[in-house]
């Protein structure tokens, strides 16, 4: 009969680090109270007594003199509370993969979040994570979760995160990831299963499925031999649920035999069951357990390089099983420089991924591993590669300095100086920091660790080739979507793509600009049109303000010669008022036609930003000029002229010429004599020649 043991089988590492700090500390002579069964192995936990450690449920039960321990499967916060309350001194023997849903859902709850777990409602580590939230629910399978998301109670908008107990079974914890994704539309949901357990139930599948009968061996109440168990049976018709060696029966028959064993399984039982086999002659087809645990107890060193296989992934972090004590992770900014890298891009599950060991933590149990900084070892041939064959590469910039920014290309820090960076001189570096670049390299010293590029070289490079584009395309009438590059006094200057062209300000808007900083802004993008082009001279001109939005067409369309309208005086001219009437479109009000009597300027009577009515008394739309008189409204209304006689007591001749006796003092006003002294006369023709001498 062939036995193939278990490649993940016995302690996980959580399991032998608690045991480890409770037999230390009872070698250093403490006296030690645990909370509960440090592990779910009866074996152990009698071995622990007969060491001298004390059973105990709770806070209450730790005597003075007594150090307590917390279990493997973490304990509530208010234990915690309760001990630092009473000044009782503590081990933390709580698995780290444990503790790390504690870190979850206590931030989630923060967050004001709903805590759904997945798992058993009376397992110890569930009880624990729940005395960490301030709202929880545990669903102990799909079945549960399904009947509650069906439920009235349900609200699938509220604020939730999932996690789920270490030991769940894999397929379980799948369909229950699969009904919130799809029924949640606000969920957070965090993977826990452990390293250790995701290895152990795909490796019991996979021997189970490939023999005659399995067996497994764990107490009775361990939650995660349970799984195996289940497991096991699912894949094999034979299966055998044993804690000792002596409960093994008599294997006839049986050609092919699997061996696993719970993560709370201690050695020297698994050890006891493959010792009987032995005495029935069995021949083994693996290693000897001591040496897997021997292999599995290897120790790592910050600076080694390791070749893992990906077990999970969050948005945080990515699971590397190593095959060693130690549970690896590698931190998303230990994937690469982008900060806008997800994992899921780099990485699958059961991928087999080359690491660098940055940081090892023998209390935690924990290994810190970089992907970035062993893909730099390799960079390094790439960059120099780049710079010889004058290669486009791409980086981050990760960093700014008094001289240029630093780039990181394959992991490689390359220096680009200030002069190569594309930003003006005014510019600031700053705002190049945690963007994507492409660069140039074009020094490369290995010796002294020295790499320099230039963004420039590609940028011009881009430039040129957009240029020939443009110009190849180009033609009158053609829109574009451009950015401003430079402002000057007569014009802005838009890139279209690779090529300038220039609006001058007239083109820039309907109404009238002093300078073209008062519609735009450097960087600022705007749409354009061509008005004309020099292929020869490489110039284009751009135009900006649209037909549609003329001022001139949206007054012919609601205006007509007669209309009274309100206006707003905005220039005294020694000849008339100009006053606006729509914005963009002035009328001039000439002298003669500002009041019903001789004035001699016209700020007697208006000011600059005073609104009068005024009636619209002729329009020239070919060269979009209006007349207007405030003479004519008052002439209209006789109550605003004095009586006939009132003031000389005659009233004015037909002709309009008045007698008058030598040195009498009155001037003579009027139109006839008006014209032929010269003086200004209301009359549409004196009113255009004024006006637009005043205009233009």
């Amino acid at each position: 009969m062939k036995v193939t043991l278990a490649k993940y089988a016995g302690f996980c590492f959580g399991v032998s680090r608690s045991l480890k700090l409770v037999e230390n500390a009872l070698k250093d002579g403490v006296r030690i109270r645990t909370l509960g069964p440090i592990i779910h192995n009866r074996s152990v936990v009698e071995r622990l007594e007969r060491m001298g450690a004390c059973p105990g449920l709770n806070v209450g039960d730790v005597l003075p003199g007594e150090t307590a321990v917390i279990c493997s499967h973490g304990a509530p916060e208010s234990v915690y509370l309760e001990l630092r309350s009473r000044g009782i001194p503590f081990i933390d023997a709580t698995c780290p993969d444990v503790r790390r849903i504690h870190d979850i859902v206590r931030e989630c709850s923060k967050e004001g979040r709903i805590i759904i777990i997945i798992g058993e409602r009376e397992h110890t580590e569930v009880k624990a994570i729940a005395g960490h939230t301030r709202e929880c629910m545990v669903f102990e399978n799909d079945s549960e979760l399904e009947k509650w998301i069906r439920s009235e109670v349900f609200e699938r908008d509220l604020p939730f995160a999932a996690v789920c107990q270490t030991t769940l079974n894999v397929d379980t914890w799948q369909k229950c990831d699969k009904i919130l994704k799809k029924e949640c539309t606000n969920c957070k949901i965090f993977d826990t299963i452990c390293n250790a357990t995701l290895n152990r139930q795909r490796e019991a599948a996979r021997i189970a499925s490939a023999s005659d009968a399995v067996v497994v061996v764990g107490d009775s109440q361990s939650s995660n031999t349970r799984r195996l168990f289940e497991i096991c049976s699912a894949h094999c018709p034979i299966a055998f649920h044993i804690e000792k060696a002596d409960e093994l029966d008599k294997l006839n028959n049986i050609k092919s035999l699997a061996v696993t064993a719970g993560a709370s399984t201690p050695p020297w039982i698994i050890k006891e069951v493959m010792s009987r086999m032995s005495e029935e002659k069995i021949t083994m087809e693996t290693e000897s357990f001591a040496e897997l645990l021997e292999a599995s107890l290897k120790t790592l060193n910050t600076g080694d390089k390791v070749t893992g296989v990906v077990t999970g992934m969050s948005p945080t972090e990515i699971h590397v099983d190593l095959g060693t004590k130690h549970a690896g992770y590698i931190p998303v900014s230990e994937i690469s420089d982008d900060p806008n890298v997800k994992p899921e891009d780099f990485f699958k599950i059961d991928q087999e991924v080359e690491c660098y060991v940055m940081r090892v933590n023998d209390v935690e149990g924990t290994a810190m591993l970089s992907k970035k900084r062993l893909d730099s070892v390799k960079g390094w041939e790439e960059v120099e590669q780049a710079c010889e064959d004058k290669t486009t590469v791409e980086g981050f910039v990760v960093e700014e300095n008094k001289g240029g920014i630093v780039v990181s290309v394959k992991g490689v820090r390359v220096f680009v100086p200030a002069s190569q960076t594309g930003i003006p001189k005014e510019g600031l570096l700053s705002q190049l920091m945690k963007k994507k670049v492409k660069l140039k390299i074009t020094e490369v010293n290995r010796a002294r660790r020295r790499v320099v590029g230039s963004i420039r070289i590609v940028a011009n490079e881009e430039r040129r080739a957009a240029s020939e584009k443009v110009w190849a395309d180009i033609q009158e009438g053609m829109k574009y979507r451009g950015v401003v590059k430079s402002l000057t006094s007569y014009g802005a200057f838009i890139d279209i793509g690779g090529v300038d062209g220039m609006i001058h300000v007239s083109e820039l808007s309907w109404k009238r600009l002093h300078h073209p900083s008062e519609v735009l802004k450097i960087g600022e993008e705007i749409d354009v049109y061509v008005i004309s082009l020099d292929r020869e001279k490489k110039k284009i001109s751009l135009g900006h303000r649209l037909a549609e939005e003329n001022p001139w067409s949206k007054f012919m369309a609601g205006y007509n010669i007669g209309d009274v309208v309100s206006a707003k005086v905005v220039k005294l001219m020694p000849f008339g008022a100009f006053a606006e009437i729509i914005d963009g479109v002035d009328g001039l009000i000439h002298i003669s036609q500002i009041a019903d009597h001789r004035i001699a300027k016209p700020g007697d009577v208006l000011s600059e930003g005073q609104t009068v009515d005024v009636k619209i008394t002729n329009v020239d739309n070919e060269k979009q000029k209006v007349w207007l008189s405030i003479r004519e409204l008052l002439e209209n209304n006789p109550s605003t002229f004095p009586e006939a006689g009132e003031d000389s007591g005659e009233s004015l001749p037909s002709d309009g010429v008045v007698a008058v006796s030598e040195g009498s003092g009155v001037e003579i006003k009027t139109e006839s004599l008006a014209k032929e002294v010269e003086l200004p006369v209301s009359s549409p023709e004196a009113g255009v020649d004024e006006g637009t001498e005043a205009k233009e």
